[in-house]
């Protein structure tokens, strides 16, 4: 009987909803058998490398791989050393850039190889538009893909992907990391005495995800809501742009701009509504980790988010770009406790059911072993650091 040895390969763009889903995997991964492993690229002095400094010990090593520039091919050398010393059995990339690194250094190694896409920017300039359509033409050649969405199942069979190689294992969410945090809150945190309520977003300050539309939306409701305020957390690369439109809002002194922080759980647990404005998702973790914290949701109605989102029932939905239906949503949550209190717990009901990452591991040790063939009873546990 062996261990089950994966590696897991990422090329850190922050601490968002890619980053956070492999540390979420890792922390559900049955550690008596699996030993999950990371791989990121050191691209410059100043990259967030948050993933690897948050990543469990216990699950596997932490690989730094130094990468010049923005593409390195040295990095697939790297990487054969990593799977050759760790004796690798399967490396599991996440995003186009460690989808064709990994995929190069799978092969060179004579490993298997799985992706899982977590969604792809809309517009961009055409050199990343290259490397992403050498990316998603790649993974036909993987030996598995398991996309996070029916969204981007869908996308899969647009890349020509075979169909027998597409696995869908929907998006899942820590649970413990959620639950704790919420116990250790009710415990430590009093009851807040201020006036305020907080409208809250977590993620990427980037145009696809709508935040023009945030920002005008909140200055309605401000004026109707003057104990309003908003927080924004994440960095990206129109902060500067979205700064300008805030400050010349009659809200402006209500609006914070939070940069990243390792703190976003404990913000969110005080957001008294998380709004989502973007045009485009694969099945937004932020949003898990708001329902699961019984926070509730309003947001435009697009693929992704309606996996999450039952109107009236888990949240509530706008039509995409419709700010006046958005405004109004969002009104009903703030003036309406009996909705409010219907939204936070069919929320949480519904991560429970469908998107626990528990639930995603399992799903995810059994693709690995379908694809090494092996069954449960050929794994070995006890010790295998």
């Amino acid at each position: 009987m062996t261990t089950l040895r994966v590696l897991q390969f990422i090329t850190p763009n922050g601490f968002y909803g890619a980053e956070r889903w492999v540390i979420a995997l890792a922390n559900n991964l049955p550690g008596d058998h699996l030993l999950c492993d990371l791989a990121v690229t050191r691209e410059s002095d100043d990259q967030d490398l948050s993933v690897a400094e948050y990543y469990p010990r216990e699950a596997g090593e932490v690989h730094y791989l130094p990468m010049k520039g923005r593409f390195d091919p040295r990095v697939v050398g790297q990487l054969v050393e990593v799977i050759r010393r760790r004796r690798i059995d399967v490396i599991h990339t996440h995003g186009y850039k460690s989808d064709i690194l990994g995929w190069l250094a799978a092969r060179r190694a004579g490993i298997r190889c799985v992706s899982t896409p977590h969604g792809y920017s809309g517009k961009v300039g055409w050199k990343l538009a290259a490397f992403i359509r050498l990316g998603t033409y790649l993974l036909r050649h993987f030996d598995a893909v398991a996309p996070l969405s029916e969204e981007l199942v869908d996308d899969m069979r647009r890349f020509r992907v075979p169909d027998r190689k597409v696995h869908f294992i929907r998006n899942g969410v820590d649970l413990k990391e959620i639950d704790g945090l919420r116990q250790q809150l009710q415990l430590t945190s009093p009851e807040q005495q201020d006036n305020h309520r907080t409208l809250g977003f977590i993620g990427q300050l980037i145009p696809r995800k709508g935040l023009p539309d945030l920002l005008n939306a909140f200055d309605r409701l401000h004026a109707r809501f003057p104990e309003l305020r908003l927080q924004l957390l994440g960095e990206g690369r129109q902060r500067d742009e979205l700064e300008a439109l805030a400050s010349g809002l009659e809200s402006a002194d209500a609006i914070e701009f939070l940069g990243f922080r390792h703190d976003r759980l404990e913000r969110l647990a005080g957001f008294d509504l998380f709004v989502m404005t973007s045009s485009l998702e694969g099945i937004p973790r932020c949003m898990m980790e708001a329902m699961a914290m019984e926070v509730p949701v309003v947001a435009y109605d697009i693929p992704g988010v309606d996996q999450l989102v039952d109107d009236e029932q888990t949240g509530l939905l706008a039509p995409l770009g419709d700010v006046d239906r958005l405004v109004a949503q969002c009104e009903r949550v703030l003036s309406d406790a009996s909705l409010v209190a219907t939204l936070r717990r069919q929320g949480r009901e519904r991560i429970d059911q469908d998107y626990s990452a528990a639930r995603m591991a399992r799903e995810y040790e059994r693709l690995f072993l379908q694809l090494l063939d092996r069954s449960p009873a050929q794994v070995s546990p006890g010790e295998i650091r």
